[in-house]
């Protein structure tokens, strides 16, 4: 099974930036999608934004949209997430996963086949 290891979080000032990576253990070109999810205390696990294998689509929560990036480095076998002007609602463990497109499109996680251990983002005021 694919191992999966995120990096990059910590704690950062409102309207600051951060970059999360998350690198598999195996090539990234045969994930059909891999993204990221979110769990803030208290609340539901959320997709944040992914990257598909077709037509290199990308899905972005409206949440993020305009502020966060993700991009893929298949060389590296890695995926980033550019987190810009974080507010303090981006709090949350952040979770690297693939799977299908369908866990962050139409929420359903139970199709994704492999997460990351999660690292903590912070934003504070």
């Amino acid at each position: 099974q694919v191992q999966l290891v995120e990096s990059g979080g910590g704690s950062v000032e409102v309207g600051g930036s951060m970059r999360l990576s998350c690198t598999a253990s195996e090539s990234t070109s045969g994930f059909n999608c891999m993204g990221w999810f979110r769990q803030a205390s208290e609340k539901q696990r959320e997709g944040v934004a992914a990257v598909c294998s077709h037509g290199g689509s990308t899905y972005y929560a409206d949440s993020v949209k305009g502020r966060f990036a993700i991009s893929q480095d298949n060389a590296k076998n890695t995926v980033y997430l550019q987190m810009n002007s974080l507010k303090p609602e981006d709090t949350a463990m952040y979770y690297c996963a693939t799977g299908y497109g369908g866990a962050w499109y139409r929420g359903e996680q139970e199709s994704l086949n492999a997460w990351g251990q999660g690292t903590l983002v912070t934003v504070s005021t």
